[in-house]
């Protein structure tokens, strides 16, 4: 009994050796929520103040959190063209989608179609990387990447504008799109017209 005692400490203790090093937890946020004072944005709709109620901007680059609410607000507004488009103007000629209704088109639309439409996002977010690495924005802090009707002004007070007024639609478009959705796959839950 007392080898086997003696045999189970030796082997404990050797086997500590190879146990990894206690580590003490360091809890740290990147708190980077006073950099939303200067952004745009801000304004009667959110109360004079930066809509952050989860936090988040303790935990993300805000820089970075802004082009995601950017990219997702102009989808958002590409979308929302798209659910009513086809219910005023019709379907184009087409074998594969025969629907009116947007979520049913989705599954209608062929895997060839949507194998093109992955291949023209990725070339289009390869250009769009490329021109801000050549210093051009698509936010509006440096000269527009795209910018064919030259609207972009030259004054510092009116491009804010433009920012706020941008931001402003792509908030309202993702409200709107997700009411959209939400009244297609619960009916009345929205106050959605009955055409859309």
């Amino acid at each position: 009994m007392m080898k086997t005692i003696a045999t189970l400490t030796v082997l404990a203790g050797s086997a500590a050796a190879f146990a990894p090093a206690p580590v003490s937890r360091v809890e740290s946020s990147l708190s980077y929520a006073s950099e939303l004072d200067s952004m745009s944005g801000v304004s009667l709709e959110t109360g004079g103040k930066v809509f952050d109620p989860l936090g988040l901007s303790d935990y993300v680059p805000t820089d970075w959190a802004r082009r995601a609410e950017l990219s997702n607000g102009r989808s958002a507004m590409l979308a929302t063209v798209g659910w009513f488009f086809p219910k005023i103007f019709g379907t184009f000629a087409s074998d594969d989608v025969t629907t009116l209704d947007p979520i049913d088109a989705i599954g209608q639309a062929s895997p060839q179609w949507w194998a093109q439409w992955v291949i023209i996002c990725g070339v289009f977010e390869t250009w769009k990387y490329q021109q801000e690495m050549d210093g051009k924005s698509f936010l509006g802090g440096a000269e527009p990447a795209v910018d064919y009707l030259k609207l972009w002004p030259t004054d510092a007070k009116k491009q804010e504008e433009m920012k706020t007024k941008e931001l402003k639609n792509a908030r309202l478009a993702m409200i709107g799109i997700a009411g959209f959705t939400a009244n297609h796959f619960i009916p009345g839950s929205c106050p959605v017209p009955d055409f859309l």
